[in-house]
C-alpha cells in the first residue's frame, strides 16, 4: 500500500526541514517530501494541525525477553513502543542470559524477527554475565549484529578493564554505554542520599556514586581514543562534567530520561516503589540541571530506560523492591509538556533528541525522511489530551508512576517500513496498536 500524508507540519531535523507539506510513501520507503504532492491510488492521510515526524528511536529500553517474559516480551514491549511513538528501540542486554555471547544474541533475532512490531537494536554486554570480570567477544558481538556495548544496570568498576574494552570497541567500531555508578559510593541505597532520604529513614545514594565514574570513564574514552555515551544523566554534577568534556574535544554523547526532568526525590515520600529507579530521582535543582543540558545540547539524547517489573515484584517495602520503571508510552508526552510548554526546547529540538541524535550516536541509519529512507514516520497531534490509564497501558507490565496523569500529545499513527503500525480506534489482527486516547 501506497500513502499520501498531507498538509502536516513535516518536522525532520536531520535534513533540517520545518514546514508545512506533503509525504509520498511507495514500496515502504519516503518517495518524496513537499508541497502539492499527488499519486493516484495512494491511500491519502490528512495531518492538517498535526506533527509529521521521524519515527523516534529509543536508545535505551529493556524488553526482558529471553528469561523475564512475564515482565514483558519483545512482541509487549514493541506494542508500547508503538503507542509512544517509537518504531526503533535499543534493547539492554541485562536480559536473563545476558546478551553476552552471539548465540544468545542470534536466539534473540529470531524472536525479533517472529514477534517485533518495530525495529529492534541489540546492545550486547561489555562483560560475561555482566560481571565485570571478564570481556566478551567484542568482535563477535560485532559480527553477529549488536549495535552497541553495555553493562547497564552495572559499572565496569575495574578501570583497567574498561580501558581495554572501550579499546575493543573502538576497534570493532562500536558504542560503549556506560551505567555510571561506583557501588562503593552508592552503598547498596534506595533513593537520592539527602534530607529526603534521612526524613524516610531509606539508605541514601550519593550524587557523587554518579559523577565520580560519569568523569571516570570518561576520561578511559580519551585515553583509548574511543566514543562513549553516558546513560541517564541525572545530576548537575554529571551535566558539567560532561559539558566540559565536550568543550575539551572528548568523544562523549549523553542522554537522559523523562522522569529526571519531570520528578523528584520530594515524589518517594508517599514510599510508591514506582518512584524507586537507579539512579534515583534527585532535586529542583538537578532538575534544572537536566533541561539547561538539555537546552544546550550538553546532553545529546532523551531515551526512556523502560524497565517493565510485575505488579509482585513492585508491591513490597521500598528497601526491597527493583529499581525501574516503564516509559516507552509517556516519553513524547512528558516531554512535550515539561520542555515544550515551558520553552525549554522547540518541537524541532525535541524530534532531534528522540529520534535524529540517538540514531546517529547508534549509528542506524534511522531518525530521518529522507527520499529513499524506509518510510518509519509518525503523525502526532500536538494538542490531543489523554489520561493515561492503567487499563489501557500496552506493556506487559504497568509499573509507571504517571499512571492516572492527564499527558497531552498523542501519537496519532505510526508507520514501520511503509506499513501503518498504529492509527485511531483500530487494533488489528496482525498486532497494529491502536493510538492512545
Amino acid at each position: 500500500m501506497n500513502y499520501l500524508i498531507q498538509n502536516g507540519r513535516v518536522i525532520d531535523p536531520a535534513n533540517k526541514v520545518d514546514e508545512i507539506a506533503d509525504v509520498l510513501i511507495e514500496g515502504g520507503k519516503v518517495s518524496a517530501v513537499g508541497k502539492g504532492l499527488g499519486a493516484s491510488g495512494a491511500e491519502s492521510i490528512d495531518a492538517k494541525g498535526k506533527i509529521v515526524a521521524p519515527g523516534l528511536v529509543d536508545m535505551h529500553a529493556h524488553l526482558r525477553e529471553p528469561g523475564r517474559e512475564d515482565k514483558e516480551t519483545v512482541r509487549t514491549g514493541t506494542r508500547a513502543a508503538l503507542r509512544g511513538g517509537f518504531t526503533t528501540v535499543a534493547c539492554m542486554p541485562n536480559t536473563e542470559p545476558a546478551l553476552d555471547n552471539v548465540e544468545i544474541v542470534r536466539a534473540l533475532q529470531v524472536i525479533i524477527r517472529r514477534d517485533a512490531l518495530c525495529n529492534v537494536a541489540i546492545v550486547g554486554a561489555i562483560t560475561e554475565g555482566r560481571a565485570g570480570k571478564k570481556l566478551t567477544d567484542i568482535a563477535g558481538l560485532k559480527e553477529a549484529g549488536v549495535v552497541a556495548l553495555s553493562d547497564d544496570g552495572a559499572s565496569v568498576e575495574d578501570g583497567a578493564l574498561m580501558l581495554e574494552a572501550l579499546k575493543k570497541a573502538r576497534a570493532s567500531e562500536l558504542l560503549v554505554i556506560a551505567h555510571c555508578e561506583d557501588t562503593k559510593l552508592s552503598g547498596g541505597g534506595v533513593i537520592n542520599k539527602g534530607f529526603i532520604s534521612t526524613k524516610m529513614g531509606l539508605r541514601g545514594i550519593s550524587r557523587e556514586s554518579e559523577y565520580a565514574m560519569v568523569k571516570r570513564d570518561i576520561e578511559l574514552a580519551k585515553k583509548a581514543q574511543g566514543a562513549i555515551h553516558i546513560a541517564h544523566v541525572s545530576c548537575r554534577e554529571s551535566v558539567e562534567i560532561i559539558r566540559q568534556a565536550k568543550k575539551d574535544g572528548a568523544r562523549v554523547t549523553a542522554e537522559t530520561a523523562p522522569h529526571y526532568f519531570t520528578l523528584t526525590e520530594d515524589c518517594c515520600v508517599t514510599y510508591d516503589t514506582n518512584t524507586k529507579m537507579n539512579p534515583p530521582l534527585r532535586t529542583k535543582d538537578d532538575v534544572a540541571a537536566i533541561k539547561e543540558g538539555l537546552a544546550d545540547g550538553t546532553i545529546d539524547a532523551i531515551a526512556t530506560d523502560h524497565a517493565p517489573h510485575t505488579d509482585s515484584e513492585k508491591d513490597v517495602e521500598f528497601d526491597h523492591a527493583p529499581f525501574g520503571i516503564i516509559g516507552l508510552e509517556t516519553a513524547l508526552s512528558l516531554t512535550a509538556m515539561e520542555l515544550i510548554a515551558s520553552g525549554v526546547l522547540s518541537w524541532s529540538e525535541t524530534i532531534a533528541r528522540l529520534s535524529a541524535n540517538p540514531a546517529r550516536i547508534l549509528g542506524i541509519g534511522k531518525g530521518g525522511i529522507a527520499p529513499g529512507a524506509p518510510a518509519d514516520l509518525i503523525i502526532i497531534d500536538p494538542d490531543k489530551e489523554y489520561v493515561y490509564a492503567r487499563e489501557s497501558i500496552a506493556s506487559k507490565s504497568k509499573n509507571s508512576p504517571f499512571v492516572n496523569w492527564r499527558l497531552k500529545a498523542c501519537v496519532t499513527h505510526a508507520m514501520v517500513g511503509g506499513k501503518i503500525m498504529l492509527k485511531p480506534g483500530y487494533e488489528g489482527e496482525h498486532g497494529e496498536v491502536k493510538a492512545c486516547g
